[in-house]
């Protein structure tokens, strides 16, 4: 019987104010939604664990990160150590999608995967939320062809069209970013864990070393 692997994985939602990041976790972590959350003040968290394979299992952190922290001085604390993102943005106020090129480089620019993983930026999907909005008259139907072409620009994985509302293309959107995470954590993992398991080793080394250094003068 094959060993059962469990992975934790730090992964960032953020966007301007009012966009449904609140909306898109809940829906996606405990299947509900409400239309009357209150605006998130700092940063908000959420765990969901996925029976991914029957070897994997992931627990996923979801951090809730308040569009109003945009680039403030705490977005690097909450950044740290995330190994993916979603941007979100309302597709029925334009100004929404102005901030999401922002919340790109901002992410670029403060966390990156762990060196044992490579570097680099970490993976980050674009969601147009509100979808159902559109639906119902408001704001103008999103133009894939444009969205493809911004997000190889920007350098996102990739984007979907979401509603947690109407539970939308969430679960595809988290399953695309998940695939993404562990291509990489497959690929580097093993490297990952010998780095840790080295750095136990020298620790344990450092302090028998501490231990037995008293001398006799």
């Amino acid at each position: 019987m094959s060993e059962v692997r469990e992975y934790l994985y730090k992964i960032l939602v953020v966007g301007d104010l009012g966009t449904g990041k609140t909306s898109i976790i809940r829906r996606y972590v405990h299947n509900i939604f409400s239309s009357n959350y209150k605006s998130t003040i700092g940063v908000d968290f959420a765990l969901k664990v996925i029976q991914w394979s029957p070897e994997i299992i992931v627990r996923l952190q979801l951090w809730d990160i308040a569009g109003q922290e945009r680039f403030g001085n705490m977005t690097r604390v909450y950044y740290k150590e995330a190994l993916g993102a979603f941007v979100v943005y309302d597709v029925t106020r334009p100004q929404t999608f102005e901030g999401v090129t922002k919340w790109k480089h901002d992410i670029d620019s403060k966390v990156t995967l762990p060196e044992a993983w490579g570097g680099g930026n970490i993976p980050v999907v674009l969601l147009a939320n509100k979808s159902d909005l559109i639906h119902e008259g408001h704001g103008q139907q999103v133009n894939a062809e444009d969205m493809d072409r911004f997000c190889a620009e920007q350098g996102f994985l990739n984007w979907f069209e979401t509603s947690a509302k109407e539970d939308t293309n969430i679960d595809e959107a988290a399953r695309h970013l998940m695939t993404a995470v562990l291509k990489i954590e497959e690929e580097h993992g093993s490297d990952l864990a010998q780095d840790e398991a080295e750095r136990i080793r020298l620790d344990q080394l450092n302090k028998q070393s501490e231990a037995g250094s008293g001398g006799c003068c």
